[in-house]
């Protein structure tokens, strides 16, 4: 928000700061924002016949499904592990426990390939004898025992959750426990009798974005009235939430309030002997970790010597220090009392997707030029030293977890080709071993990858991936999908989809994903170059990768789809108003679409930063000049789309893929909508209800670009 507050101190631009209404009574369609409403979900009933008719009616979606079940359900396929108690942790999902299982094993059978896993606790058969639709959230457990843990559960798969405590000697919830009713909440651990909660239960309490802005204190059994609020931000605020900081024996060592002031800017307080002080950091910075006294942090703008994009190393003792004694120690200034110390600078090439913490390292997780790289980072005593670990090349690489008391890390490869493998590294010796790999879920053979660069309307250079036959004819025949998201720093590296392999490759066609502004594959700069009245940036990077496509003759407009889910869903539904002669086909899943609305509905007040206020006037008309919801006329030629959302996401609202679709069919523009009644923003929870999305997800595109 800082542009338009800056816009307000200008006398000339003030207008910008004034306050508007939404037209509310102007949008005929306001009923179909009524999620659970009587009117709006016959109205969906009918829809999904329609759309059911249409695209399971196909002769081919039974193979199609039958194709991606076969994957989704699969026997062989990774168990993703959790480091916990001295072993590995796994949320398992078959046809026969599709909510999943959470199991454990050990640390020595799982590295061997041949893991012996022991059920804590069946979520189906938990659903089952509550009458409830349960869905594995998260869980986080009591270091250093990792006996008692809080188990996150979601009825309907959406983002708020019931919390729970669990014992995993017993095996079974705690008689008496901790139990939190559903919220959209955050806990931690502060001891075995204690608990730091961010939990909203009325208005005086939740942000306009539906989460938090109190933290409390919550003794075992005590009732949540009577708990203790210890720190309190703002209404306007996103959030608030609760960090514990423990070093590798699980002691703890600091306990902070994250006061989100906006989706990208945060404040810092330190809980300290009653009192509550926020540390004297950038508030575009992202706490990462904790190591030896050092809190870990990414930059993403720039702050006294570091660059926009550095993560650095905190000294908390000398903040705390400093705090606690007014500055007062033989004059010095501030800034010694804060010491800082640059760990690594990403190159403009380069940015950093995420980072962990092992007992003595910092294992980074980078893109570099789009392509995965792990580095491992020590302090020497006087700065900080990486090795770069002997991992695949031309691959997305991700830390799925780092041994907080020792020193293992498991990392994935994946390419678009080629099949994930899962390796554990030593990070204090920078050696990597293979522990298990994917089967090969289609026939990989026929195809190459490219990476290719278009050039936008403003002449910046766009990448791209590029999947395509080897045998491609080059004349614009091939059907050919491509992907976008560019929003909220998120990047987008090669992946391997085995339902996309299966279902869309195999049978001749291309696939593209394009690393437009908005993202993060180059860094915050990348991310921010497209932000508010700048967005046009991203719809405009995107046309130019399709358009580049249809200029070196791999497809063309006939054959050329597009695909995009939530932020993406904007994309798609602006370039679908902006460039309909450009594609054919246009998947719009979970989206967001009525942009002067979005900031009324579920998380979406959040998310200002990113798109702008729709309530100031000079944002109102930067965003209205691209909103598609607003955009669509009569008279004009529209590819036909496949809109599809869910019931329960209480994410990205699912009046916005209501609205757009009942004003198509207003103008006479053809269309075809589809809602899940459960499963949440991630729409992917549960194995069946995957494949039967995939499946109409294909037959589309297979009926407009390949028949």
């Amino acid at each position: 928000m800082r542009i338009a507050f800056l816009a307000c101190a200008a006398a000339l631009l003030v207008t910008a700061c004034t306050s508007v209404n939404t037209p509310e009574d102007a949008d005929p369609y306001m009923w179909l924002e009524d999620v659970h409403g009587a009117q709006a979900l016959d109205w969906v009933k009918g829809e999904n016949a329609k759309a059911q008719a249409r695209l399971d009616g196909d002769k081919r979606f039974a193979t199609y499904r039958r194709e991606a079940l076969a994957i989704f359900t699969a026997k062989d396929r990774l168990s993703l592990p959790q480091f916990r108690a001295g072993g590995i942790d796994n949320i398992w999902q078959d046809d026969k426990h599709p909510h999943g299982l959470w199991r454990h094993a050990s640390t020595a059978s799982f590295r061997a390939g041949r893991p012996k896993w022991t059920t804590l606790l069946d979520v189906d058969a938990l659903a089952k004898a509550e009458g409830k639709n349960w869905f594995w959230k998260r869980v986080d457990c009591l270091a250093p025992e990792d006996r008692l843990c809080l188990v996150e559960l979601s009825d309907g798969g959406g983002d708020a959750v019931e919390i729970r405590e669990f014992d995993t000697k017993t095996k079974t919830f705690v008689d008496g426990g901790f139990r939190l009713d559903r919220a959209k909440q955050t806990v931690e651990w502060i001891d075995r009798d204690t608990l730091l909660v961010a939990r909203p239960t009325s208005d005086a309490d939740t942000t306009e974005s539906g989460y938090p802005f109190t933290l409390k204190l919550l003794k075992r059994g005590q009732p949540w009235e009577a708990a203790k609020e210890v720190f309190r931000g703002e209404r306007k605020d996103v959030s608030v939430a609760p960090r514990a900081i423990r070093d590798a024996d699980g002691k703890l060592q600091a306990t902070i309030a994250e006061r989100r002031v906006g989706f990208f800017e945060a404040e810092y307080h330190l809980l300290d002997g009653g009192k509550s002080v926020k540390l004297p950091l950038p508030r575009q910075s992202s706490l990462r970790g904790y190591l030896d006294g050092q809190l870990i942090f990414t930059l993403q703008e720039k702050w006294r010597d570091f660059e926009s994009g550095s993560l650095i190393a905190f000294d908390i003792e000398k903040t705390r220090l400093g705090l606690n004694y007014e500055w007062q120690h033989q004059g010095r200034p501030r800034e010694t009392l804060t010491a800082a110390t640059l760990i690594v600078q990403p190159n403009a090439r380069q940015t950093i997707d995420a980072v962990h913490v092992t007992r003595s390292t910092v294992v980074v997780q980078f893109l570099d030029n789009v392509k995965g790289a792990v580095e491992v980072y020590r302090h020497d005593g006087q700065s900080w030293r990486g090795r770069r670990l002997g991992l695949p090349q031309d691959s997305s690489l991700v830390v799925r977890s780092a041994q907080a008391s020792g020193s293992l890390v498991f990392v994935t490869s994946e390419s678009f080709l080629q099949p994930t493998k899962l390796w554990w590294a030593d990070a204090e010796a920078a050696r990597v071993s293979e522990v298990t790999s994917l089967p090969a879920r289609f026939s990989a053979s026929a195809h190459v990858v490219e990476q290719n660069w278009a050039v936008s309307r403003d002449g910046t250079k766009v990448p791209y991936f590029l999947v395509r036959p080897k045998k491609m004819k080059g004349d614009g025949s091939t059907p050919t999908l491509l992907f976008g998201y560019g929003g909220f720093q998120l990047s987008k590296p090669p992946a391997y989809l085995p339902e996309m392999g299966k279902l869309w490759l195999e049978r001749g066609g291309a696939y593209v994903i394009a690393n437009i502004r908005g993202g993060g594959e180059f860094g915050p700069a990348w991310h921010q170059s497209a932000l508010r009245e700048n967005r046009q940036r991203a719809f405009d990077d995107f046309a130019a990768v399709g358009e580049d496509l249809i200029a070196r003759k791999v497809t063309s407009a006939r054959r050329l789809g597009i695909y995009g889910r939530s932020n993406g869903g904007v994309l798609t539904t602006v370039l679908m108003t902006q460039r309909p002669e450009l594609f054919n086909a246009v998947v719009v899943e979970s989206p967001l679409v009525d942009m002067l609305r979005y900031h009324k509905l579920s998380a979406g007040a959040s998310w200002t930063g990113e798109y702008g206020d729709p309530d100031v006037a000079g944002d109102r008309a930067f965003i209205a000049a691209y909103s598609a919801y607003q955009k669509l006329k009569p008279g004009v030629t529209y590819p036909e789309p496949y809109v599809t959302t869910n019931t329960e996401d209480d994410r990205v609202h699912p009046g916005h893929a209501r609205k757009f679709s009942a004003k198509l069919a207003e103008i006479g523009a053809p269309y075809i909508y589809f809602e899940n009644t459960f499963g949440g923003h991630s729409n992917d929870a549960d194995p069946a209800m995957n494949a039967d999305r995939w499946a109409r997800h294909y037959v589309y595109l297979t009926q407009k670009l390949m028949d």
